[in-house]
């Protein structure tokens, strides 16, 4: 273990670097913070490969030092200046941890691990994306499939709106295309929705694997896609708005598809 309290440090510049797309894809790497996230991460089998924390110790935070450091990660003791350099946030986590980036291969997705994909098309809030991550783990899906250009899974606001979700849940990236075809080369029932459909989303019964497809959050899915569809249904708006935010209306569609198989 070693300390770190300059701001001029060269580690803290490149940690910092990671709060930029481009950065975070040159060198593979990405930012969590939080000792409940990281220790999702690390029950799931996932450790930092750099370690900061600062402050009092806690025995969560010991596990997480312990399975670092025999990991070969490298942990540093630092204080909440830096820590606030590295996150952006006016009241930082205590804890940070740098992590290699997933591969988000399409072909690394196997279908037959669950029973639910989320599939989500031109997702631009990667608050979005993160609290679909958390749904996706609290029904049990396998995964999140980004199609075409989302934001990226890997920022800090996504990985802070997941709490620990993208540690749990397998993460691809393909175009629309790539996607479809992979798709129809095995068994899967693409369900999309759209304020256009007529079809309530309680009346079709899901099959098993169900992937769920949830569009732009301004302009929702592109008639093609909509047509790709095996089941395209609609969420009834009973009051003056006329739609669900994108992750809102992921979380109703996914309940009820995992509903209908626990009944």
């Amino acid at each position: 273990m070693r300390q770190i309290t300059a701001f001029s440090n060269p580690l803290v510049k490149q940690v910092r670097g990671l709060r930029d797309k481009k950065n975070r894809r040159r060198e593979g790497l990405f930012v969590a913070e939080g000792l409940r996230i990281l220790t999702e991460a690390r029950e799931a089998g996932c450790l930092p490969r750099i370690l900061f924390f600062a402050g009092a110790r806690h025995p969560l935070l010991d596990a997480l030092i312990a399975e670092t450091e025999a990991a070969g990660g490298d942990v540093i003791e630092t204080n909440a200046d830096i820590l606030h350099k590295l996150s952006g946030k006016d009241n930082p986590q205590t804890v940070l941890g740098v992590y290699a980036a997933f591969d988000t291969s399409l072909e690394r997705v196997d279908r037959d691990e669950a029973g639910l994909w989320i599939v989500a098309q031109a997702l631009r809030d990667p608050g979005n994306i993160g609290t679909i991550l958390r749904t996706g783990d609290a029904v049990g899906a396998g995964g999140l499939i980004l199609v075409d250009d989302c934001a990226d899974p890997f920022s800090v606001e996504a990985v802070r709106a997941s709490m620990g979700a993208l540690f749990t849940q397998r993460i691809a990236a393909a175009s629309w295309d790539a996607f479809l075809t992979w798709l129809r080369a095995g068994p899967g029932e693409l369900i999309g929705t759209s304020l256009k459909a007529s079809l309530d989303y309680q009346q079709p019964r899901y099959g098993k694997p169900a992937f769920l497809l949830v569009g732009n959050e301004q302009a929702g899915l592109p008639e093609a896609y909509e047509v790709a569809c095996d089941t395209l249904v609609k969420i009834p708006m009973l009051g003056k708005a006329d739609s669900l935010n994108a992750a809102v209306a992921t979380a109703v569609m996914a309940y009820e598809i995992v509903n209908q198989w626990r009944r």
